[in-house]
């Protein structure tokens, strides 16, 4: 297996040198010294976390300088998401945006400002429309550009477009354990995506014991009307809240708040997304002055909504891959999936690209976009494959700058022990008995690409020998150069995969 899959790969690196894409530099040596201590850390990590380890170092062209069980198939967790993002900026360039718009066709009454005719909104998929970070756009921008053209009044109930004129949708995806569906980690995944499909609820306690709970605040805004509080404000500063997803959309709020617990928030997934974009938009248009009677009406045109009222978009692709990989976000990496593949073929295209890329004719087996099903396998070899030869083709331009740098997001734990920030670009990956972490390490000659895979019953042990080697390896490291990196974003609360076990 090593031999095929080896040739492969040189296969496809010497098709792109002779295209003038590859340059060559010369290959670089695991130094002896750095041999032994890897040797003596695999030995302790075998103690510390028995199990299967898959283990690659190689130098940036792929040449491998140490391994263990390379060829072996893991599963990959999270680090799927580093090959979803080499993928989808494949397909859509580095500067792609995703647009959420409102479409209608008909005319504008300028006397009483009334919209006569159909109107949709049309939701694509955008990860980041009402992102919780406030950084994504917002339907409040959508309602004030219906304003700004003249539309004081919309009639009708709320109909929900993609880009193909069918229905949005969001559901959860067959390949993920039914068991995770509608965890915080698992949210529904479509184009009728909003707020990455969770909602914040933020209570306060009553004003005395016994008395109810008050909802300060929610995200998205507007969802007050979907909210009842049936919780109680006792003695003390403990809370006992819960939130509870209800069929009806709506969401019940139940147990108790001390009285100085302060402000509380509460987490959970949408499990009414069309009931959440409603609120969201109703406020939004009321913020707008524009009255929205929802009342059915009976409206002669009969073409389907064309015209483009009004448009918002994302921030272009880089920024938007990057925030996904920082937070590790699995409704980000499944709906950059859609957005490059459509809704029906993703896995298999994009086992197709890493295959092509990685130039293996096995190795790889992905029946998600974001790793989160245990189904998905990728050898340790694979993953070298594709880092070595995907940062040769146009796509790969800058690419290690798409994943978090060592102490940030997924990767604050490895603030430490190495010389600066940005000596590793890697992308970590965590379920149930897995722990990965795959990515890029810069050296003063030159970068190691590395893939360290485990599958057993120590996973949090094994993460932190993981650590332990990337510190190993960068002891002596220099930060990854890049031309133009996403700009870095604020922190944000971890709505990501890479914490998910079950």
């Amino acid at each position: 297996m090593r031999r095929q899959t080896r040739l492969f790969a040189l296969t496809v690196a010497t098709a792109l040198l002779s295209a003038g894409v590859v340059t060559r530099a010369p290959a670089q040596e695991l130094p002896s010294a750095l041999k032994l201590k890897l040797d003596r850390w695999y030995r302790s990590a075998r103690r510390s976390a028995p199990g299967t380890w898959g283990i690659v170092v190689a130098d940036q062209q792929g040449q491998i300088l140490w391994s263990v069980n390379q060829d072996t198939p893991l599963i990959p967790a999270s680090t799927v998401k580093l090959l979803t993002t080499g993928y989808a900026r494949t397909v859509l360039g580095s500067d792609a945006r995703r647009a959420t718009r409102v479409v209608g066709y008909g005319q504008l009454d300028e006397a009483t400002g009334e919209w006569d005719g159909r109107w949709a909104l049309q939701l694509n998929g955008d990860p980041t429309l009402e992102s919780p970070d406030g950084r994504g756009p917002r339907l409040q921008d959508l309602a004030n550009q219906l304003a700004q053209s003249g539309v004081r009044i919309l009639r009708g109930p709320l109909t929900v477009l993609s880009s193909d004129g069918s229905a949005a949708e969001a559901h959860f995806p067959e390949a993920w354990r039914a068991g995770n569906w509608g965890s915080i980690y698992a949210p529904l995944i479509g184009s009728l995506t909003l707020h990455e499909n969770v909602v914040w609820l933020h209570v306060r306690p009553g004003s005395k014991p016994g008395a109810r709970p008050v909802l300060v605040e929610t995200s998205p805004a507007g969802l007050g009307a979907l909210v009842n509080i049936h919780a109680s404000t006792v003695s003390g500063s403990r809370s006992r809240l819960r939130i509870t997803r209800m069929k009806d959309g709506g969401y019940l709020v139940t147990g108790a708040v001390g009285s100085r617990a302060g402000v509380r928030r509460l987490v959970t997934v949408a499990g009414d997304t069309k009931a959440v974009l409603a609120a969201t938009w109703a406020r939004s248009l009321a913020q707008a002055g524009i009255t929205w009677d929802r009342t059915p009406q009976a409206i002669a045109v009969e073409n389907d909504p064309t015209e483009v009222l009004a448009e918002i978009e994302s921030a272009p692709f880089d920024s938007v891959a990057y925030e996904i990989n920082r937070r590790s976000l699995n409704i980000g990496a499944e709906l950059l999936l859609r957005w490059a593949a459509g809704r029906d073929r993703g896995p298999e295209l994009l086992t197709e690209h890493v295959q092509q890329v990685a130039g293996v004719a096995g190795g790889v087996k992905l029946v998600d976009g974001s790793g989160m099903s245990h189904d998905d396998r990728v050898t340790p070899a694979t993953f070298i494959y594709y880092m070595a030869n995907f940062q040769n083709t146009p796509a790969g331009r800058n690419f290690p700058s798409l994943l978090p740098a060592n102490g940030q997001g997924t990767l604050a734990r490895l603030a430490g022990g190495l010389p600066a920030q940005g000596v590793v670009h890697a992308k970590t990956g965590t379920l149930a008995n897995v722990s990965t972490l795959v990515g890029y390490l810069g050296r003063k000659d030159g970068m190691f690409l590395v893939s360290l895979m485990y599958n057993g019953p120590r996973s949090k042990s094994a993460k932190r020998q993981q650590w332990a080697a990337f510190r190993l390896l960068g002891a002596d490291g220099a930060s990854i150069p890049s031309e133009d990196s996403p700009e870095e974003s604020p922190e944000a609360e971890q709505l990501g995969g890479d914490q998910i076990t079950d």
